[in-house]
């Protein structure tokens, strides 16, 4: 029998999709026309049935991407609702993923299905934790973008240039937005959840203009036949890609710029110490003139002196010496200067750094110098600078590396020196001013102490590293103690008793200083550390004793200002008031100043109120003036 003919049918132009393969109509032997066998019918008939509920499906991904896309940036969700959302969204990804695979692509169905597991994972597990639903955001994105990539450029039969070249630039901008998600783990989930909500939004835009491309009635008709606007709209998405191009790669560049940090001088010759090195501490070694970040007014040196380390060996030290310009034939009264964290690497030295006498009370100090007619010496402390390992937030051996820098400042040919002294630090180097308090009588005879200054000082490290343990600041600030301590004690075995994670961020933290632009790059470092550094079973063990070991608790033979503003997010307020009043309740005499409104930074700012008085203080220190402890009304 003669098989009866198929049906003559052609699926209408806007129906079908722009980008499917069509089949080739055969010619009948009879007649010369097309002819179609079974199988093609019922492909065509499957292929009809398919359109009926893509576009539907089409549109639901569309609303479904732009929620999530609207939640993410606009809704004031919690981490493990971010992580939910987040997650399925990733779902929707995938979704679209699928439907936009070619029947023979393989490796994009594959990759669309471990995006939706990787989606449904963290949808149903948010409280794995930020960094590993971070590599979950990650991971999805890379593969997204990836297989999108391969896709765009094999392309299939029948796709234009400008669809090509939107699926190349859209891949691009999600590998950037994923590599990202890798290199911002713990603030993925946070901060940068309004970069992955954008791309969600970006994500359903894409997917609505690819839908309204394939139903306009203009979208297959023949090129250059009033099809301007046909080309304009398609090319539109060609344009909103590279736009999210540009956006992510901006967001990629700036996050290089900022985790990297700066470049900074790494020591020379001068910082290397002879072989002759004298065993006795506070013998000046070398010196030559700095010019570079002096004051007007002033004149500088940069100095290599020797001191001693924690355990009590010879040790190598640098550190500035500052002076009038023209000083006259009288000794100059001295300030000896403790700096605050500028880091834990060599480089991190302030007699290496373009800025060598701004830190902590700059300002003050500048004034002192050069309308006051004072000098001033900074220890940039061992291991800055020099060789050996920095006794980071050891209070002790600060302190001996400040009043040796006073020591060998004395032996500078042609400036001569007063041996009375004051003593400021802020931060850290407040911290070491009060242990200077405690130990110059004792260590350094030759000279007269005659007052500390100690602006917002770690006074109480144990409990600095208890209160700020899971805050950025405080991560950071843990992570330098963990570089240097293990080397310094290494009894602790502080590098395998991290927390999960941490060593990592540790290792990073270390190698950048805490001054200039590396401040930044520290501190974020900071914030990819997921958990705090020292597990609580470490701080109430040996180690926490080493902290507490660090305290300064007097007696103080001399007046004592501390400073304290009442906005500090890292020397905590409370904690700082109850030392002192511990130390009031033992005998010392303190006098105590809150600065409300001021943060740890702002609180020795050039126009800071402690500015004009700490000048003030130490004026009266030198000209003998009765000190005035407020012990007995302690401010709040």
């Amino acid at each position: 029998m003669t098989e009866p003919a198929a049906p003559q049918h052609t699926p209408s132009p806007q129906n079908e999709p722009q980008n499917e393969p069509q089949n080739e109509p055969q010619s009948s032997p009879q007649t010369g026309g097309p002819q179609r066998s079974p199988r093609a019918t019922l492909k065509q008939r499957a292929l009809h049935t398919a359109l009926r509920f893509a576009l539907p499906a089409r549109l639901v991904l569309v609303a479904a991407a732009l929620a999530v896309g609207a939640l993410l940036i606009l809704a004031p969700l919690s981490v493990h609702r971010i992580a939910i959302v987040t997650g399925a969204g990733l779902v929707i990804a995938g979704a679209v993923s699928l439907i936009r695979a070619d029947a023979s692509a393989r490796l994009a169905r594959w990759a669309a299905g471990l995006i939706i597991v990787l989606g449904v994972v963290m949808a149903l597990w948010p409280v794995a934790g930020a960094p590993w639903l971070a590599i979950l955001v990650g991971t999805a994105l890379v593969v997204h973008g990836a297989v999108s990539a391969v896709e765009a450029i094999r392309g299939r039969r029948g796709t234009q240039v400008d669809a090509r070249l939107a699926g190349v630039l859209s891949a691009v901008a999600t590998l950037l937005i994923g590599a990202i998600a890798f290199a911002w783990p713990v603030l993925t989930l946070s901060l940068f959840r309004y970069g992955v909500g954008a791309w969600f939004v970006f994500l359903g835009l894409q997917l609505l203009l690819a839908v309204v491309l394939r139903r306009a009635p203009h979208a297959q008709g023949p090129a250059g036949a009033a099809g301007t606007p046909g080309r304009v709209a398609r090319w539109s998405r060609t344009i909103a890609a590279a736009l999210a191009l540009l956006l992510a790669a901006g967001a990629t560049y700036g996050s290089g710029l900022l985790l990297g940090g700066s470049a900074l001088p790494e020591p020379g010759e001068f910082y290397t110490a002879p072989a002759d090195v004298p065993k006795t501490p506070g013998q000046l070694i070398r010196v030559e003139p700095l010019t570079m970040g002096v004051p007007k007014g002033a004149q500088a040196w940069k100095m290599l002196y020797t001191t001693t380390n924690p355990d009590g060996s010879a040790a190598v030290s640098s550190g500035t010496v500052m002076a009038p310009a023209q000083p006259g034939a009288a000794p100059l009264p001295l300030i000896s200067v403790a700096h605050g964290t500028t880091g834990v690497a060599a480089k991190c030295a302030p007699s290496l750094s373009a800025t060598p006498f701004i830190d902590g009370a700059g300002t003050a100090l500048t004034e002192m110098v050069t309308q006051h007619g004072y000098a001033a010496v900074t220890s940039d402390y061992i291991g800055l600078g020099t060789s050996g390992t920095h006794p980071y937030l050891v209070g002790d051996a600060e302190a001996r590396n400040v009043l040796d820098a006073s020591l060998a400042a004395q032996q500078i040919e042609g400036l001569s020196l007063s041996t009375e002294t004051v003593a400021w630090g802020h931060s850290q180097g407040g911290q070491g001013a009060l242990w200077v308090g405690q130990i110059a009588e004792d260590y350094a005879p030759e000279l007269t102490l005659l007052g500390v200054a100690a602006f917002a000082p770690a006074a109480d490290l144990y409990g600095l590293a208890d209160a700020d343990k899971n805050e950025a600041a405080g991560k950071t600030v843990s992570a330098y103690i963990a570089a240097t301590w293990d080397h310094l004690f290494p009894e602790l075995e502080l590098s395998k008793h991290l927390t999960p994670g941490s060593a990592r961020g540790v290792a990073k933290i270390q190698n950048l200083c805490f001054n200039g632009n590396d401040v930044i790059a520290a501190i974020l470092h900071g914030t990819q550390v997921p958990n705090q550094v020292f597990p609580d079973r470490l701080l109430a063990g040996v180690f926490g004793d080493k902290l507490k070991q660090q305290t300064p608790v007097g007696p103080f033979a001399t007046p004592v200002l501390v400073a304290q503003g009442l906005a500090d997010p890292l020397v905590k307020p409370p904690m700082q008031r109850d030392w002192v009043a511990a130390r009031c309740a033992s005998g010392d005499q303190l006098d105590y100043r809150t600065y409300p409104g001021l943060d740890h930074n702002s609180l020795v700012a050039a126009d800071s109120p402690l500015t004009p008085q700490l000048v003030e203080w130490t004026l009266d220190r030198f000209a003998g003036q009765t000190p005035t402890p407020n012990c007995a009304d302690l401010p709040e």
